[in-house]
């Protein structure tokens, strides 16, 4: 019944005002974004507050100019979420299960290494490419940045690993299975949210990585989208339209994978927090 008083009701309204008010704040340089690559021909502080017409001239610069380079990141980001989960994945199942001698240590180093700056691991890196014959090429973009989301979904996996009933696993055992097939047709399809969870983490630090594209990549050979805009706003200052037209579009295909999957998400970050 105190539900339904006055004040519980000012309350729930007053608490749907604030969460308005923050979305609305969260969300209005996305809105600002769209709106000035609908008015190309504006200057960046002549941008008006609401689109007169649409104009699509920005988008067909950007997609002119920038095309190839957003097929570059596509290409890269969904080349290390397969490398990121082809190590990751085995390395949290063997964490989980095999009662390795200082596991909470590795898993508590791992998250340590998330902590270093991407700068140093980049310059590391660099010398150790060139050796390699990596520089300007995509696998050794694709390697780079599947280690950027290597060590979260070690973390996000073995916490959901370790919620597999163990009877299930023996089950598997003793119809004949050997570790590599329950590996392969028990455990990663009853992980699969936590799968999902890991590879769009993955595909979403690898598609905003700046700093290893700049430093590994001294040519044009591999450009990714975000290394192109970089560039694209050195080159075409004056024309923001076409900027923000191409910020857009980077933004779209990591938009569409967060609404494909995000009932996968929730399930996949909570479902190691309950055994």
């Amino acid at each position: 019944m105190a539900a339904h008083t006055p004040a519980a009701s000012r309350r729930r309204w007053g608490s749907t005002v604030a969460g308005v008010l923050v979305l609305g704040v969260m969300l209005f340089p996305l809105y600002w974004m769209l709106n000035t690559a609908l008015q190309p021909e504006s200057g960046l502080l002549q941008v008006d507050p609401v689109p007169g017409s649409l104009d699509l001239s920005g988008f067909s610069k950007a997609l002119s100019d920038q095309g190839g380079h957003l097929l570059t990141s596509l290409l890269v980001s969904f080349g290390a979420v397969a490398i990121c989960l082809a190590i990751s994945a085995p390395a949290a199942y063997g964490l989980a299960r095999f009662g390795l001698r200082g596991s909470r240590t590795i898993v508590f180093g791992t998250l340590i290494t998330q902590m270093v700056p991407g700068i140093v691991i980049a310059n590391a890196l660099y010398s150790s490419y060139v050796d390699l014959g990596l520089v300007n090429s995509y696998f050794g973009l694709m390697l780079a940045d599947a280690s950027l989301g290597i060590p979260f979904s070690i973390v996000l996996m073995r916490s959901f690993m370790v919620s597999i009933p163990g009877e299930v696993i023996e089950a598997a055992e003793i119809d004949g299975a050997g570790p590599v097939r329950v590996f392969l047709r028990v455990v990663l399809p009853m992980s699969r949210n936590s799968l999902i969870t890991s590879g769009l983490f993955a595909f979403l630090f690898s598609w905003s990585d700046f700093m290893f594209a700049l430093t590994l990549n001294t040519t044009d050979d591999v450009k990714p989208i975000t290394l192109g805009i970089y560039q694209y706003i050195g080159a075409h200052v004056g024309d923001w339209g076409a900027v923000m037209a191409a910020s857009v579009l980077s933004a779209v295909p990591a938009a569409i994978l967060l609404v494909l999957a995000q009932k996968y998400i929730a399930a996949g970050i909570t479902g190691g927090s309950v055994k």
